[in-house]
């Protein structure tokens, strides 16, 4: 075990950052911390890397121990430890490299400081930043300074000063929030291969779904200072624990309904129980979630539970046709399809066709199928 937070709360005044945080990550593991602006993420990180501190446990909660608010690392507790003793690595979303050094020198810097007992010798510091510029794909950069890179080689560079350190835990805070949509793209798939080379324990902040779904081992998606959901990309994706999780991870439509008889009716709408994937027994409203690409659409009313709605749009553009239609109740639904099914339907802006879920989620507290 890499890093385990026991029982973490912070609060500064009146704001709760962070409520109870319990979580562990497994050595050689990447892990994205993954939620909106305020859920807490980057001061769980902050947390982490000693820059801030936990609250302290409240003595009057009855399950308050010695351990609750701790930070460990490899079973060693580090709260009383500063960021250099832990030994983290930490790369900023806006670089953070010294503009008066050369690649060479922000990479070597690190070691550098070190003080003389546990410096490395000039060569060995040479050799380590040799290794590290071959290994992010700058060799020969050495000897440019950071305005002679693009934006995606600068994060390079500050991923290779973090890993020059050896760090026992690295941390990443948006690491590709400065750059654009392109860039990010080449440095998700370079970075998941930098870990699957190194190995080592990652933790990634970031609010960007694809990006965590893509790059991490597990995802912790995180809201108004607590975790949703812990899981693998898969399984937060397709076994959403809450309304959050699904509502968060990517386009869904939303239905209003009630359940009735084992059947969940949002409107016009009946979906049989076999196609829920969790619902609830009450007779109070509830809302039915449904991924546009789990959607099947017809030209004519081919079930008897199908919904009509008429197509006011259609995006081509992706490898899904984004079809957009309206019901008669004036909702707003979006079907995902294949480009080859979209050209089997023919269909026209303006044209009635009839929708259903293939599958769908219902979250209610107290009924589970």
């Amino acid at each position: 075990m890499s890093v385990e937070v026991r029982s973490v709360s912070k609060t500064y005044g009146n704001f709760t950052a962070l409520r109870d945080i319990h979580l562990k990550i497994e050595t050689g593991e990447l892990v994205a911390l993954l939620g909106p602006s305020g859920s807490g993420k980057t001061t769980l990180l902050r947390i982490i890397a000693g820059m801030d501190t936990p609250d302290a446990p409240s003595t009057a909660t009855a399950n308050a121990d010695e351990t609750d608010g701790s930070i460990r690392f490899f079973g060693e507790d580090v709260a009383k430890m500063s960021v250099g003793q832990r030994r983290v690595g930490f790369v900023f979303q806006h670089y953070a490299l010294f503009k008066h050094m050369t690649v060479f020198d922000n990479i070597a810097f690190g070691l550098r400081v070190r003080p003389r007992s546990s410096r490395p010798s000039k060569s060995e510091i040479t050799d380590r930043v040799h290794r590290l510029l071959k290994l992010i794909q700058l060799e020969g950069f050495g000897q440019r300074f950071p305005m002679q890179l693009s934006g995606g080689q600068r994060q390079r560079v500050a991923l290779a000063r973090a890993l020059a350190i050896e760090p026992r835990i690295l941390l990443l805070d948006e690491p590709f929030g400065a750059l654009d949509a392109k860039v990010r793209q080449s440095l998700r798939e370079w970075l998941r291969r930098l870990h699957e080379e190194m190995h080592t324990t990652t933790v990634l902040v970031t609010h960007d779904q694809e990006e965590a779904l893509e790059v991490a081992d597990r995802v912790v998606v995180m809201n108004q200072a607590k975790i949703e959901q812990v899981g693998s990309p898969a399984e937060v994706f397709h076994h959403p624990a809450s309304e959050f999780v699904i509502d968060f991870l990517g386009n869904v439509n939303v239905f209003h309904g009630r359940i009735a008889g084992g059947n969940f009716q949002p409107g016009p709408l009946s979906t049989n129980s076999s196609q829920l994937q969790s619902a609830g027994t009450s007779s109070s409203a509830n809302k039915i979630y449904v991924r546009p690409h789990e959607m099947k659409i017809a030209r004519m009313k081919e079930d008897a539970d199908a919904i009509e709605a008429t197509v006011e749009r259609i995006n081509r553009a992706g490898v899904n046709a984004k079809i957009h239609l309206q019901t008669k109740q004036n909702d707003q639904v979006r079907v995902d399809l294949p480009l080859d099914q979209l050209d089997a339907l023919a269909l026209e802006i303006g044209e009635r066709v009839y929708f259903k879920p293939i599958q769908a989620r219902v979250f209610a507290p107290d009924y589970t199928i």
